[in-house]
């Protein structure tokens, strides 16, 4: 009650709060979108999805120990990031597709554990975080402050979830892949190699996650254990906007880091990951009372 007090004696911290949900929220809905892609896609919950954030933060730190600059490390870290999901594909992922729910979650989940332990191996327990160089601008007398690389950061997610869409719009693997996910048998008679779509569109969803790990280690930190909170937050951004919905993707990320924000301020750090998981229970909740509603009509 003391913090809510603060927010409505100086209403300047709202537009702090609000703008850094906003901006970090904006990488969440980059994340979120390729597991939509997934999930739409293959039918597959990938749990493993917050560890190739993770994974693409780590790349892009280990070129910054190098003297490369982590923006310019960003195509590094999606080349690496898109071969080590398609070879994943061919490892795990094509063995459980068309499985039950269970099996999916079992499978990715198992994956997540040993990116973690490998990572854990590899560099240790430690938070790292990769320097922009950037510098920090302030507004209001100093009382609001906004990162320049979270302004880059912004402007980086946006250009690629740009790149995203054209492709799936425009490009032939993006019709094949827009096909499969509407009706896959059909789409094997229309003679389109679903294995090797499914192939690319889990690759597709890694790559992406290395881009959005890029834009995390600039702008917050990487651990090798902190990849579930990112999937959970892709997760509750897919489960609220639905499938297929880009919009409802990118509104739910931004309204996500903005409720995260809030939460970790008026709960203290120590509870904003909490926040993050009502908010899974929240949706869930919420989905399952629309579907016995559709249910009830239908009747």
């Amino acid at each position: 009650m003391d913090n809510i007090s603060i927010l409505t004696a100086a209403p300047v911290l709202n537009i702090q709060l609000v703008l850094d949900g906003l901006l970090i929220g904006a990488i969440f809905a980059l994340a979120a979108y390729g597991l939509a892609l997934v999930w739409g896609v293959m039918n597959v919950k990938n749990l493993a999805q917050g560890d190739f954030v993770i994974m693409g933060g780590y790349i892009t730190w280990v070129l910054s120990l190098e003297g490369v600059h982590p923006i310019y490390g960003m195509p590094v870290a999606i080349v690496l990031m898109f071969a080590f999901g398609w070879a994943m594909y061919y490892l795990i992922i094509k063995w459980v597709i068309g499985r039950d729910l269970f099996t999916s979650l079992l499978a990715t989940f198992g994956l997540a554990l040993v990116i973690q332990q490998l990572l854990n191996v590899a560099f240790g327990p430690e938070v790292r975080v990769a320097e922009s160089g950037l510098t920090t601008r302030s507004m209001f007398g100093g009382m609001v402050t906004v990162a320049e690389i979270k302004l880059v950061s912004l402007v980086l997610a946006a250009a690629l979830a740009a790149l995203v869409v054209t492709f799936m719009k425009h490009s032939r693997m993006g019709q094949a892949i827009r096909a499969t996910a509407q009706d896959p048998r059909a789409a094997r008679v229309m003679g389109i190699d679903t294995e090797r779509v499914y192939a690319f569109t889990y690759a597709l969803n890694a790559a992406i996650c290395g881009a959005a790990g890029v834009l995390i280690s600039m702008i917050w930190v990487i651990q090798p254990f902190v990849g579930i909170s990112h999937s959970i937050r892709a997760f509750v951004i897919v489960t609220a906007a639905g499938l297929g919905n880009l919009p409802g993707v990118i509104m739910a990320g931004l309204g996500l880091g903005v409720i995260e924000q809030y939460g970790g301020f008026v709960l203290g750090a120590e509870l904003q990951q909490f926040t993050v998981v009502a908010m899974l229970l929240v949706v869930l909740i919420w989905r399952q009372f629309e579907q016995s509603r559709h249910r009830q009509a239908l009747q």
